[in-house]
């Protein structure tokens, strides 16, 4: 029984098949990856953000916040 999951395991973690993808394609599809959760971000109701709040202040949205770690994240990855 533990071969069998082993050999599973050693078959699952195989990433020689990555070999052949290119730098600029990995790249390109971590930086689509960015925008799609920027764009699941924004979806997200202004009034589940706001929830339990007395008062709503822009600082408090945390939409901005995750947006602006993407953007920096993004361009990051752009950059290198």
């Amino acid at each position: 029984m533990l071969k069998a999951i082993l050999n599973a395991l050693r078959y699952v973690l195989n990433f020689d098949w990555l070999a052949g993808v290119s730098i600029g394609a990995a790249k390109n599809v971590f930086l689509v990856l960015f925008v799609l959760i920027g764009i699941l971000v924004l979806l997200i109701p202004n009034d589940y953000i706001y929830k339990g709040l007395k008062k709503r202040r822009w600082w408090l949205n945390l939409k901005l916040w995750a947006l602006g770690d993407l953007v920096f994240i993004f361009i990051t990855y752009y950059i290198f």
